[in-house]
């Protein structure tokens, strides 16, 4: 049986478009599936003026939706609605009557999760009253908090972020979400690596050759220029995605399966990375704009609304990592982002080296390759070599394919779900810790200032490509190609 969790979760930015979407959804999975029963409550907040029974019909429409079920009226009795301005101090005040309301209704031990689905701007804000005008528990269990990114836009944003909410609470009381962390296959990085004698033994410099990292879109910039074109594929996609998914990929094995030692070997990865000076990210990076397409029947990107018609934003972002830890010494990260490419997918290529060829036919032995394909669909592939069906004894490359079933996909949680689930746990080891974030924006900073110093004739790639002729040229260099190609 599931383990119940006793907790109030304050919802921040209730009425939102994620709310709707994913968190009320996630929370009532949990409450289907036994963690949630009969001591948890949720607390919505916003400027909305709306009473309880609103909100509560606000939460069940969300839920029918998107899960295409009623949510049964025990569950919804445990929300609550308090309209309020995160900016004024007064508000807090009637937030806390409720919050210890509930704490009193529901039985639910001090233990409190506030979750900021609000602009970022109010992070701090927010953080900082919930400490000063009373709200954090002083008897419960935890006090825990939930951000979603952009956790800043540089590194000195974020570090002020960072203290501003190390005012309230501690390192360890932070969750900071990247729900790419919450992704089925991701996780299972960890189950292949860790789990498997033969991949475990092999995960270093000494067999694997190079690693590949792709999160590819199809889409263009739709109406997000406002936000896409000062954030670009760097910032939007490398700096916390792209990342997060190298932390496990980078990361030595831990000294056990805790939070604390999943993320002291994923920071000691971190720590290693090599940060780029302006003549290295010339060498190895190369950042792309789409154009239109091959028919003329998608625009470029410098013709989608609201994009200045001189931007140098990057819509794409191929570029190596190097670490230099004893394991990956030598050992190149590709990675690579954009929009309006071939295809849709988020994948993981790990190739590995190909050792003497013992056998005399002519053509050279294909290297093995292991696949981790996150989306659309949940996938792993090896590729190795095997014998040809010939008369000779010639060799060909033969592929192993195990795909997510539409049982398990049924099964599986969604990323928010999983994470809400975390948080209220207290299990830190799928959130991004400041180290790691603060690593990330450093590599990133040292890449956007050496591009802010130069001009890019754009748009260097066809929308429907898989990017630039640079990107091919940047592994070729190295004498290798991309194992997916669209």
């Amino acid at each position: 049986m599931p383990k119940e969790i006793t907790t109030l979760v304050t919802f921040f930015g209730a009425t939102g478009d994620l709310a709707k979407r994913k968190l009320y959804p996630s929370v009532y999975n949990l409450y289907k599936k036994g963690f949630l029963k009969d001591h948890f409550g949720i607390i919505g907040t916003s400027r909305a003026d709306l009473t309880t029974q609103e909100f509560q019909d606000f939460v069940r429409d969300s839920i029918k939706e998107f899960m295409k079920e009623d949510a049964p009226i025990d569950f919804l009795r445990h929300f609550d609605y308090q309209k309020a301005d995160i900016t004024k101090a007064d508000d807090y005040a009637k937030l806390k009557a409720l919050i210890e309301k509930l704490d009193t209704e529901f039985a639910l031990k001090g233990n409190r999760i506030f979750y900021m689905s609000v602009a970022p701007r109010f992070f701090g804000t927010v953080a900082k009253s919930l400490k000063s005008e009373g709200l954090l528990s002083e008897n419960g269990e935890f006090n825990r908090l939930m951000i979603e990114k952009p956790f800043g836009t540089d590194y000195a944003t974020a570090e002020q972020l960072n203290n501003e909410l190390s005012h309230a609470f501690n390192e360890n009381q932070i969750y900071r979400i990247d729900h790419y962390l919450g992704k089925e296959m991701v996780q299972n990085i960890a189950a292949l690596r860790f789990g498997n004698p033969l991949l475990a033994k092999a995960w270093n410099r000494e067999y694997i050759d190079n690693i590949q990292v792709t999160l590819s879109e199809t889409l263009g910039v739709e109406d997000r220029a406002g936000y896409y074109d000062t954030a670009g594929a760097l910032r939007d996609m490398i700096q916390n995605h792209t990342m997060q998914i190298v932390g496990w990929l980078a990361m030595d094995e831990p000294a056990s399966w805790t939070d604390q030692d999943i993320r002291a070997a994923k920071n000691a990865a971190f720590n290693s990375l090599k940060i780029y000076t302006p003549d290295e990210v010339a060498e190895n990076f190369v950042r792309g704009q789409y154009g239109p397409d091959a028919a003329n029947t998608q625009n470029g990107y410098l013709n989608e609304k609201d994009v200045p018609a001189d931007s140098q934003n990057n819509t794409y972002v191929a570029g190596k990592l190097a670490f230099a830890s004893d394991r990956w010494k030598d050992v190149p990260f590709y990675i690579r982002t954009g929009k309006r490419l071939a295809a849709k997918t988020t994948r993981i290529d790990i190739v590995f080296k190909q050792g003497f060829n013992l056998f005399t036919n002519a053509a050279p032995l294909e290297k093995n390759v292991l696949s981790i394909i996150v989306d659309p669909e949940g996938r792993i592939e090896y590729t190795m070599v095997a014998k040809d069906t010939t008369a000779e004894f010639k060799t060909r490359p033969i592929t192993l394919n195990w795909t997510v079933s539409a049982e398990d996909k049924a099964q599986t949680p969604e990323p928010y779900e999983r994470m809400i689930h975390d948080t209220m746990d207290g299990n830190g080891s799928n959130f991004a810790d400041w180290n790691g974030v603060a690593v990330a924006w450093k590599f990133v900073d040292a890449i956007q200032s050496a591009w802010d110093a130069t001009q890019q004739e754009f748009p260097n790639y066809v929308s429907g490509s898989m990017g630039p002729k640079a990107a091919d040229e940047l592994l070729a260099r190295d004498g290798h190609r991309w194992i997916y190609e669209g």
